[in-house]
């Protein structure tokens, strides 16, 4: 059986960053109340991770890692992004780190001293996926 929804991580190797995202995410995913959650990484420096940023359309490159919540369509089988259910909104948790148009998170580098995606941000993005 697979997963109801699917974290797009877009990472690169050798970034620091990506690691971090990349075990945060694998040490949440393990617990009983995230099952319904599986991560697809796509490195951005192979065709195929490439193609899935382009296809991401909302994503800066210059704010790697980032990722994105996608749900499984139960007519096609198809993985399609999850709708941001508040386009714009300030968000003390997020800050300027969530995605716009889609529920998701990239690096916020201005983020004085860290910089990073927090296990709050990710934890929120699973939260507002199933409501």
């Amino acid at each position: 059986m697979s997963a109801k929804y699917r974290v797009h991580v877009f990472g690169k190797k050798g970034c620091e960053k990506c690691t971090v995202l990349n075990q945060r995410l694998d040490k949440m995913l393990v617990k009983d109340e995230w099952e319904a959650f599986e991560k697809h990484y796509n490195d951005v420096e192979t065709e195929s991770g490439m193609v899935a940023f382009a296809e991401a359309e909302c994503i800066n490159p210059q704010r790697i890692p980032a990722m994105m919540i996608m749900q499984q369509n139960d007519e096609t089988g198809e993985y399609e992004p999850v709708a941001n259910p508040t386009p714009g909104a300030a968000d003390p948790v997020f800050k300027k780190s969530k995605l716009y148009q889609y529920l998701g998170v990239q690096t916020d580098y201005t983020d004085v001293g860290r910089g990073v995606i927090s296990p709050k941000m990710i934890k929120k993005c699973f939260q507002e996926a199933v409501g």
